[in-house]
C-alpha cells in the first residue's frame, strides 16, 4: 500500500501557461482523497436550525415536567410556546416536542385546578 500526498495549493499547468498559484480545475480528481461534500449555501444553517430545534424539543419537555411541581404560570406557556417552535422547525426529535406541549397544557390545567379549589396560585398541602 503507498500513500501519496497531493498538493491541492500549487499546480503547475504548462500547456496554458497559468501561474503556478491557481485554483485546482473542477474536473482534476484526486483517487485517494475522499468525496468532498456538497456545498450548498444554505447546508449549515439548516444543521443550525435543526439542532435547535432539537434543543427547543428538549427544553419544552423539561420545562413541561418542572411546571407541573412550581412556577405552573409562567413554566407552562413557556413550554407550549417552545414545542410550537420545535414543530414548525421540524424537529427530529416530535415526541418530546409532542411531550413538552401536552405538558405544558398539563401545568395550565392544574394552575386552572388550584385556582378553582383554593382561590390562589399556590399548593396547599395540608389542613
Amino acid at each position: 500500500m503507498t500513500l501519496t500526498l497531493v498538493d491541492r495549493t500549487r499546480r503547475t499547468d504548462a500547456a496554458t501557461g497559468k501561474d503556478a498559484d491557481a485554483s485546482p480545475a473542477k474536473d482534476v480528481v484526486d483517487p485517494g482523497a475522499a468525496p468532498e461534500p456538497e456545498n450548498s449555501p444554505d447546508s449549515a444553517p439548516r444543521r443550525a436550525a435543526g439542532r435547535e430545534a432539537d434543543g427547543l424539543a428538549v427544553a419544552s419537555f423539561v420545562l413541561g415536567l418542572v411546571g407541573l411541581l412550581v412556577f405552573n404560570i409562567v413554566l407552562g406557556p413557556m413550554a407550549i410556546v417552545m414545542a410550537l417552535l420545535a414543530l414548525t422547525r421540524r424537529t427530529r426529535r416530535r415526541g418530546r416536542a409532542f411531550l413538552g406541549l401536552a405538558l405544558g397544557v398539563a401545568d395550565l390545567v392544574v394552575l386552572a385546578a388550584l385556582v378553582t379549589a383554593n382561590g390562589t396560585v399556590a399548593w396547599s398541602i395540608g389542613g
